[in-house]
């Protein structure tokens, strides 16, 4: 008889927590073969150019140096439906930072002596890095990144916002932002003949395989690559990079297993970024703060080498019932470097600006900043007209507004003075789309009682590991330390990549299926599970991927109370809540550390996170963690994260969803309107730093 079911929200630790702490978990660069050599790339130095010239006498002649690859000297690949990881096949430099050689030596030192040593000329041409309304070259492509449409209009929103008792026309500014994952991008590749193992930091590896199969044009069942032990990535794992790309290369050059682990100062030009993006909202109100006309301009850059496009405006399509709406994208192809995913992409600039402009349409009609959110909640999704799986936004927000106390708020701004210190809170709405994938996965069960899940998942940090055992054990019906998973592997059953918060409901998905089928053969079986054990298999393609008769997402909300120094400009955050409505929470302590994790990255965006493209040299001037700041431990307050019990029966077997950005998305809203409340000043552009608090006459 199968014991009730009791795994699933259990606070279970980490499975892989100890390994973490005492090192016995190895990374993507600790894995070293025997033989291992040492790559290092050679960035250009140049904003836009060509190679004119190559001189590697002095870096052949450094002892150890077994390889330099050049564009004239590299071997040549085979397609790439990413041209960034088209790397040194010919001598174009299309931004600042591009691979333009690659060393090999026998020890790291020497490579990077080498790299030092080698003489490269270039034919500069003339480059533009900094994007601005209005640019002449920008267009309107036809979608944003995730396939959205660019443009979505609803009746006359021109007409309807003229009309408007009440009207905020407002710009907003977020600053190119960088990932940073704790672990830098490292790959150890290692050929056998035409077989090639590679050890990569990625967030997915079956997609790795995939595309070092079509470069190197080799079967993928040629390929394993394994990613078992992930440090971060928010996005810049999400698709290879070019450091598992060389490593193969130079592999396969020299004849032994080589080792490419990029410094950190490398990260801003080659991993991707989240694009600078530029907001134009136009609300137009009744006079009792009812929305009647949305309208959400956005202008990001991309690269000259692909189209990225931030799609920041979509979130603006989910979240407020009005009968006009407008909402578009622009993007201006500029010389840098190119773009890609970074937590909630598109979704926590966008509801940045949108929660913004909320927050001052609060205070042009007079109302609560929570009641205007309540007052504006819509039946169903307004661009799409399908109703909700689930939307408890306005339960989000009224539990936050008890927990906070915001009943006791005085609505005047910049009159909570204690000596040189002023104090406001803030509040913001969150939401993030309910995304989920085909997956395979398998389950054995084990004559000594105990069960193995096997799916290539990827555990980036997130316990994924402890979440899909607790998914087993669920289904099976059986104690969680029965069940053993196994992840990061292309030797596993396929599974996609984490990220878009759709790890864990789409390999969950497919282990809850396999452990399902399993449970059912074993009440069937009849006698002592043989020694081979007992398998079932999933494949959730065609059920998970299916089109959804409702809207998915998951909702938030974001308060927050600040502390800002009128001498020194310094904004210091006292305290932030969230409240989620996420369907049914699988583990309370992996989920609220990444609820708290994503409002701590919520404070870096509103406070300290920046970056700027040299418009002389074309380059990101903060490479590095001394210039770019995250928050530190001195920086993140009292964070609290709560949510509500939410059922929902139309998103996957478990009622869960993506837990894994939506606690960045309102939190740099929530502080911006919190300063605002402050000071009685409204800063539109971030960070919020004290040279900007101070040059607005604070």
């Amino acid at each position: 008889m199968r014991n009730p079911p009791t795994a699933l929200g259990a606070p279970a630790a980490r499975r892989e927590g100890r390994d973490k702490v005492t090192g016995a978990a190895r990374y993507a660069a600790e894995h070293t073969p025997s033989g291992c050599a040492y790559a290092r790339a050679v960035p250009a130095t140049v904003a836009r150019g060509r190679i004119t010239a190559v001189d590697d006498t002095e870096a052949l002649a450094v002892p150890g140096v077994l390889a330099v690859l050049t564009p004239r000297s590299a071997p040549k690949l085979g397609k790439a439906d990413d041209p960034t990881l088209h790397l040194l096949q010919d001598d174009d430099v299309p931004h600042h930072g591009w691979y333009v050689a690659l060393v090999v030596a026998d020890t790291p030192e020497a490579a990077r002596e080498a790299a030092q040593a080698l003489r490269i000329e270039y034919a500069t041409e003339p480059h533009d890095v900094t994007v601005r309304d209005g640019h002449p070259d920008g267009y309107t492509p036809d979608e944003a990144n995730g396939g959205f449409p660019a443009t979505r209009e609803r009746g006359d929103t021109e007409k309807a916002f003229a009309g408007s008792p009440r009207q905020v026309d407002a710009s907003y500014s977020i600053p190119p932002l960088h990932n940073h994952p704790m672990e830098p991008h490292a790959s150890t590749a290692r050929w056998d003949g035409d077989r090639l193992t590679v050890h990569d930091s990625s967030q997915g590896a079956s997609t790795v395989r995939q595309v070092l199969a079509g470069l190197f044009e080799v079967p993928e069942e040629n390929i394993t690559v394994v990613s078992e032990h992930v440090g971060g990535g928010f996005g810049s794992k999400g698709t290879p990079r070019p450091q598992v790309v060389l490593a193969a290369m130079a592999a396969r050059h020299v004849g032994r297993p080589v080792k490419l682990a990029l410094s950190r100062r490398e990260l801003a030009e080659v991993v991707g970024h989240r694009a600078p993006t530029l907001h134009r909202i136009r609300l137009g109100a009744q006079a009792d703060g009812t929305l009647v006309s949305v309208d959400h301009e956005v202008t990001t850059h991309t690269s000259r080498v692909k189209e990225f496009v931030e799609q920041a405006a979509v979130p603006t399509r989910v979240m407020y019932a009005s009968a006009h709406s407008r909402t578009t994208h622009r993007v201006v192809p500029l010389d840098v470097p190119s773009p890609s995913w970074m937590r909630a992409p598109g979704v926590a600039p966008g509801m940045y600006a949108l929660e913004s402009a909320m927050d001052e349409l609060a205070e042009a009609v007079g109302l609560d900043p929570v009641e205007l959110r309540v007052r504006n909640e819509p039946q169903s999704e307004p661009d799409s007209g399908k109703a909700f799986s689930s939307r408890h936004v306005v339960e989000c927000l009224l539990e936050g507004a008890r927990r906070f106390g915001w009943a006791d708020r005085d609505p005047r701004t910049g009159v909570r003075r204690e000596g040189k210190v002023l104090t406001g809170t803030g509040v913001a709405a969150a939401t993030y789309p309910v995304e989920v994938s085909p997956s395979r996965a398998s389950a054995r069960a084990l004559p000594d009682g105990s069960y193995v899940v096997r799916v290539n998942a990827t555990d980036i940090g997130t316990g994924a590991r402890t979440v899909l055992a607790q998914v087993a054990a669920d289904a099976l019906g059986v104690p969680l330390d029965s069940v053993r998973t196994e992840v990061g592997s292309t030797e596993l059953p396929k599974a996609p990549l984490a990220g878009g918060s759709s790890g864990t409901a789409s390999w969950g998905w497919a282990v809850h299926e396999a452990c399902t089928a399993l449970a059912g053969r074993l009440a069937a079986h009849q006698g002592p599970v043989p020694a081979e054990g007992l398998e079932e298999t999933a494949d959730t393609a065609g059920t998970a991927d299916a089109e959804s008769p409702y809207a998915r997402h998951a909702f938030g909300a974001h308060f927050a109370e600040v502390r800002v120094d009128t001498t020194s400009g310094e904004v210091r955050v006292n305290r932030v809540l969230g409240v989620y409505a996420a369907g049914r929470i699988l583990n309370s302590r992996t989920a609220k550390a990444q609820f708290v994790g994503g409002m701590t990255m919520g404070i870096g965006m509103a406070l300290t996170e920046n970056s700027t493209l040299d418009p002389a040299f074309g380059d990101f001037v903060e490479r590095d963690l001394a210039a770019y700041h995250v928050p530190c431990h001195a920086d993140v307050p009292d964070i609290e994260a709560h949510w509500i019990d939410e059922k929902d029966d139309h998103l996957n077997p478990m009622g869960s969803k993506g837990i894994g950005e939506i606690g960045i998305v309102g939190t740099a809203a929530a502080i911006g309107n919190a300063v605002h409340h402050a000071t009685g000043i409204r800063f539109r552009e971030l960070p919020l730093t004290p040279a900007r608090l101070l040059s607005a006459g604070l």
